[in-house]
């Protein structure tokens, strides 16, 4: 496996985000079954997704939200607008769950933007890559993978990993049950996280702080390249069936 770190220029507005990974890539050749892996945050700001909090006015559901967990009341009704449910939480942090991921505070981040202004999660991510892998394929010739990727806490884990909050051109997971381990036992429950996995490699790479690296180009993964659409419940599974959600709910 090889893992290609690409540096770009920062942006203040919103920009063309197929024009800038094209041009931020042209160093290097794309060919088929190389997965580009893309910051999150690089793709909300390509959208103009950020927002200055004191702009916000807080409903009554906002303010009782920041009254529970004791937060700005502006930033907590930014968080119920961008959350599809709130899972409980913790002092300055809301669970949430928005697109079939997991996130504390919806995901929003105040890293790289300037004080009093916030990055939301990108606006339809699962059409950003399909279109991103489209465009590549009519224009090159070459079927690609494509991964947004953010960075996320893991239950009494220090530090981040990357998961995938949206993926296009291969199979996010691959299914092993039924297949035997070392000792010819079956496997009865394992299923291997494909697109988190290489989230979590670029994450790595990309770093979390001024390293303006906000593309990682794998090559030679050995991931499934399909054509189908994926779809944005593939890597998710139900809170009964969630081993956390469980434990936490008893």
């Amino acid at each position: 496996m090889k893992v290609i770190p690409i540096k770009t220029s920062r942006k203040q507005t919103s920009f063309d985000l197929y024009k800038d990974l094209i041009e931020s890539i042209k160093e290097h050749v794309l060919e088929t079954g190389d997965i580009i892996v893309i910051s999150s945050k690089y793709v909300a700001n390509s959208q103009g997704r950020t927002l200055d909090v004191a702009k916000t006015r807080p409903s009554s559901d906002g303010i009782e939200l920041a009254k529970k967990y004791q937060m700005d009341s502006k930033f907590a009704e930014i968080v119920l607008r961008e959350s599809d449910k709130t899972l409980g939480g913790v002092t300055g942090f809301v669970l949430t769950s928005s697109d079939h991921v997991l996130a504390p505070n919806a995901g929003i981040d105040k890293s790289n933007v300037k004080k009093g202004t916030i990055v939301l999660y990108p606006d339809l991510p699962y059409t950003i890559v399909e279109n991103l892998r489209k465009k590549i394929f009519l224009e090159m010739g070459v079927h690609v993978g494509v991964i947004l990727v953010d960075s996320r806490l893991m239950p009494a884990r220090a530090g981040t990993v990357g998961v995938a909050i949206a993926v296009s051109g291969f199979e996010p997971v691959q299914d092993v049950r039924g297949q035997k381990d070392l000792d010819g036992n079956p496997l009865k429950v394992t299923i291997k996280a494909t697109a988190d996995n290489l989230a979590t490699i670029a994450n790595h790479n990309m770093g979390e702080g001024a390293e303006s690296t906000p593309i990682v180009i794998i090559k030679e993964s050995g991931t499934s390249i399909t054509t189908r659409k994926i779809r944005n419940d593939e890597m998710a599974i139900s809170s009964e069936l969630c081993v956390y959600m469980r434990g936490f709910a008893n």
